[in-house]
């Protein structure tokens, strides 16, 4: 069975840089990932199927909640979150987490750990294949004509007679789920649940994000 990460929900704050150990500037990112709460649980041996915790962060204002939502936050006194998610977890990890309980940044990080960020990237819109693959385009010179960043051939005559599945071609850029992997962890401040990144993680200032322990390191 595949190993599954636990993680917490963050916000990212920004980028800036603090110094290490060694007097070197580190840029980072900084992430708020307090006043996580379980909010439920789920195990392989129920009617779901397999092993998460349901995780919240922030409050939303109870005008803004439906009643079968608030019905099911209140079961477990933890309030409608802004950002909710399910963190899947081994089987034998899952007692760890009652519903109802906060959990703390100082728990799950440490100065030195490497983790796996997921967000979702800024918004494009709509871009041309330069933009969005890194084709070269065309050459200047020689009678090229109004076609310098053009994609060139998307399709065949007789065989197979139609643009291939999965061509490169423009189109809507960015908004979509990206992992960056393998980030350490500079600093941890825990007093105000603060997890500080070497390097960049994906979306805006203020963007929900997944901080996880990471998978492919040891």
């Amino acid at each position: 069975m595949a190993n599954k990460s636990t993680g917490l929900l963050g916000k990212k704050l920004g980028m800036t840089q603090i110094f290490d150990e060694k007097g070197d500037i580190v840029p980072v990112t900084v992430i708020d990932a307090s006043g996580n709460g379980v909010s439920a649980v789920k195990s392989a041996a129920g009617p779901d199927g397999y092993t998460a915790v349901q995780l919240s962060k922030g409050e939303r204002r109870e005008s803004r909640v439906t009643k079968g939502v608030a019905g099911h936050f209140a079961k477990s006194s933890v309030p409608a979150g802004t950002f909710v998610k399910e963190v899947r977890l081994n089987d034998g990890d899952v007692s760890k987490y009652p519903v109802g309980a906060t959990l703390a940044v100082a728990d799950f990080f440490k100065t030195g750990d490497f983790v796996d960020v997921i967000g979702t990237s800024k918004g494009r819109g709509f871009a041309g294949v330069m933009k969005r693959h890194h084709f070269k385009g065309f050459i200047q010179t020689h009678g090229t004509h109004e076609y310098f960043r053009h994609g060139g051939s998307i399709g065949t005559r007789l065989t197979p007679g139609m643009t291939l599945k999965g061509k490169k071609m423009p189109g809507h850029m960015g908004a979509e789920q990206v992992t960056v992997q393998n980030l350490r962890v500079a600093k941890v401040d825990a007093d105000n649940g603060l997890v500080f990144v070497h390097g960049g993680v994906p979306g805006p200032d203020g963007g929900d994000v997944i901080v996880r322990k990471a998978v492919k390191k040891k």
